[in-house]
This record gives structure tokens, sequence and C-alpha cells, in this order.
């Protein structure tokens, strides 16, 4: 049949018996309020605003609360990975079926003004140096199947990420650094609540020199009118959809507490800026915000910052125990300095003789022959400037 190895036939197989049992089982929808009753769920720990549960979240989802009582559902799901991680990730061949249960709870959990953000990060096919379109699968279906809309994407770039994959980037030299995840904000209806005045940047200096020097109001070469109200000083700009956030956590109470008492510490943490953005954005006080795959609970520990309800489910004890270190003796603060803006190198900056290097003609499919480890050096930590007094 063509296949390459055992692995993939047997793959194959497998598939085929999943596709038939879909077929057989597409006249009768699924019942998971049955499949996953309250007692998968227990009580972890409670705080003033929130609590973390122990145990499966679809529990939570279809028997731990009403319909329609969650203003935002705040996660990151484990990504769609080819490679197993301990956190127990999902095959992306398979995700968007994994995720069903999830969509549907979530849509039964969510207020018609609240929202659903997921930040997913994208895998690369095995062996290959081409992407898996499994995250885009998943955003078609939770539009087309569930009926949720894709109120706008987001993207966040980690400046201090490392250069990876380092078998296509550093080795064969064929892709660049792969520093982006995609965050998908949807919601139940096209209206949600939001106000962009809660997430203002800081302005950049040709702004702050254009409010104190006056601007002369006239039509740009684009075709877009710059009137005069655009030299109204509102606090801040519009921030872009591109979410410049280093995710440079080293040595903050959360990780100490793990080293010390010996706790894994979770390998996918996403910064508190990122939750604490969205949060700011799409909730008010008193609000309930949602993360089913709490791992290391950094969204109920910015809600609960920002004195929001809040609930993390989470099926790792060990990650729990980890977790109990954001909100004892006291809830973690939030931080105060935070760079005002980060620097990117501009692309083709550096003088190349292309005679001297030549394009990869097969595109990186031979390995190349190295007589020692790949140079792959640590990138520097961005540059950033601070606030003053911050």
């Amino acid at each position: 049949m063509g296949f390459a190895n055992v692995s993939e036939y047997v793959r194959f197989l497998h598939n085929q018996v999943l596709s038939n049992q879909q077929v057989a089982d597409a006249d009768a929808p699924e019942n998971f309020s049955a499949r996953f009753p309250k007692k998968l769920i227990r009580p972890f720990h409670k705080t003033a605003f929130g609590e973390m549960l122990w145990g499966d979240s679809r529990a939570f989802l279809f028997n731990g609360t009403k319909a329609e009582s969650v203003d935002l559902i705040m996660t990151s799901p484990p990504f769609g990975l080819v490679r197993k991680k301990s956190y127990g990730n999902e095959d992306a061949d398979e995700y968007c079926n994994w995720f069903r249960p999830f969509a549907e709870g979530f849509k039964r959990v969510l207020k018609d003004e609240g929202s659903l953000v997921i930040d997913i990060g994208g895998a690369w096919v095995p062996g290959q140096p081409t992407r898996s379109l499994y995250h885009f699968k998943l955003l078609v279906m939770l539009v087309e199947e569930y009926g949720f809309h894709l109120c706008q994407e987001h993207y966040w770039w980690n400046p201090a990420k490392l250069p990876t994959p380092a078998e296509w980037v550093n080795v064969r030299r064929v892709r660049v650094k792969d520093a982006v995840n995609t965050v998908w904000w949807l919601s139940k209806t096209p209206f949600p609540k939001a106000n962009n005045r809660r997430i203002l940047a800081p302005y950049s200096k040709s702004m702050k020199d254009l409010l104190r020097n006056g601007y002369v109001a006239k039509l740009r070469p684009s075709g877009h009118d710059i009137s005069s109200k655009f030299q109204k000083d509102n606090g801040g700009s519009v921030p872009p959809n591109l979410l410049a956030i280093a995710n440079t956590e080293s040595t903050s109470r959360y990780q100490e507490h793990c080293r010390d008492n010996n706790i894994p510490i979770h390998p996918a943490r996403f910064p508190p800026q990122l939750p604490e953005y969205f949060i700011r954005f799409l909730t008010d006080k008193g609000d309930t915000v949602l993360d089913p795959f709490g791992g290391s609970c950094v969204t109920g520990a910015v809600a609960e910052a920002l004195e929001r309800n809040w609930v993390c489910c989470e099926m790792s004890e060990e990650y729990l125990n980890g977790a109990l270190a954001r909100f004892t003796p006291r809830p973690a603060p939030l931080l105060k300095d935070r760079p005002t803006n980060y620097e990117i190198a501009p692309p083709c900056a550096v003088p190349v003789d292309e005679d001297a290097v030549p394009l990869f003609a097969d595109g990186g499919a031979k390995r190349p022959t190295l007589t020692r480890e790949p140079d792959v050096q640590l990138q520097p930590q961005p540059k950033r400037r601070v606030r003053a007094g911050g």
C-alpha cells in the first residue's frame, strides 16, 4: 500500500477503526454529562476569589457548574505535538476528536457575552520541515461545527525563544526560528463584551512628538484620512494583535518552591502577562474566569490579583502542589517592572556573499555531514526599556 514502515501502516489501520466508529455513532450523539460525572473532580485549594480542582475538567464543564456561568475561558491546552511531552499532549492527527468534549463543554458554560481564548502552538510533520495544520483544523471545527465566532486572532511572540526546531534551523539551515504561538479569541455571539482602553500600550516616541508638536491633517498616500482627531491624547495607543511577551521566568517563587520540594516544574507555562491582557480586556471585577487545563495555575493567580472569580482544573496533583506557591502564604502580585517595548533586528541586515552561501538545492532532504555538534548558541536576553521609576 506504499507505507514507509510498519508504524505508518498500524496508524492507518487505527484511524480506519476510529472513522468507522464515528460513522456508527453519528446518529447517536454522545452523552458527555453521563460520561464525565462530577466525582471525577475534587476540591484541592481555595482562595479569596477562586479554587483549584483536581481531576478531569470535562466533569466540571458538564456537571460541576451551571450553564452560561463563565465570562472568560482562558487556557492553553496540550499542543498537538507529534513527540510526546511529560504533560500528556495529544497526537496532532486525533487532536480535533480529542477536543470535541471540551468544545461542547465550553459552549455549555460560556455566557453569550463571554469569550473563549485558546493559546495554541503549532507542530511539525514528523521527519519533514513542513507544518501540521491541526490548530487551523481546530479553529475551523470550533467555528463551523460548534458555532463559535472568531473575534480576532492574536499572535504571541516570545522574543527570548531559542532557535527551534534545531534540526531544520541550526543543522540543515532550511527554516527560521519558530517563535510565535497563535491565540484564538472566540465567542458564542459576534459581540462579546470588550474594551481596548483597558489594555493600552505606551505611546511611541514619534507619537509623543506628534502630540507635543501638532500634526497637519491630511490624506495619506495609502488612502487613510488622518484627521485632527488623531492628535487626541488617549493615554496610550491601541496595541496590535502581535503580543510581544518574553517568557524568561527562571527564579520565581513558583520555581523555587518546586525545586525546594522536589516537585516537577510544569514545562509549558505561559507568562502572566498573556492571561492578564485578556482578563483585563474581556472581563470585569467579579466575573468568572475558567482555565480547564490549569497546569501551574498562572491564569488563576492573575485572576486572583485582578479580583476576578476563577476556577483552574488540572489532572496532575504534582502540578497543583507546585501551583500552591502562587497563592501561599499570600497571592503573588502582578509584575510592576515590565518592558515598554522590545527590539527586533530586521532580517537581511548582516552582509552575505551569496556566491559563498549557495541555496540547499535538495531543500535540506539530506543531512549535512558534521565534524562536530552544530553551533547552537543561547540567545541573549532581549533588550528592553523599563519605565522610569519601575
